[in-house]
């Protein structure tokens, strides 16, 4: 395990040792979650942002896309417990 020095501004250390006693943590226990929950959220929204791009990268290769009306009813079947197949991609754009 290695050592990382931050420096705290007083009001910051008095604020989260503060909040440490309110969670029955110790200071360098809260900090550590502190981080632990930040990085795992950078991690969550990253991956967020990899799928979209993979799924935009997906319908511009195909131009394929789902109608929210088909999507929705097949939704609301599955809900219902009903046993229902996912709608078929179809070409996006204005109907004729």
């Amino acid at each position: 395990m290695s050592t990382t020095t931050i420096r705290l501004s007083d009001e910051l250390k008095s604020r989260i040792a503060d909040a440490a006693e309110r969670a029955g943590t110790t200071p360098h226990g809260f900090i550590l979650g502190a981080l632990e929950e930040k990085v795992g959220e950078a991690e969550r929204r990253a991956q967020f942002l990899d799928e979209a791009q993979e799924r935009w990268r997906s319908f511009v290769a195909d131009g394929q896309a789902l109608e929210w009306g088909d999507m929705r009813d097949y939704l609301g079947r599955r809900a219902r417990g009903e046993n229902a197949s996912p709608p078929a991609k179809k070409p996006f754009g204005r109907k004729p």
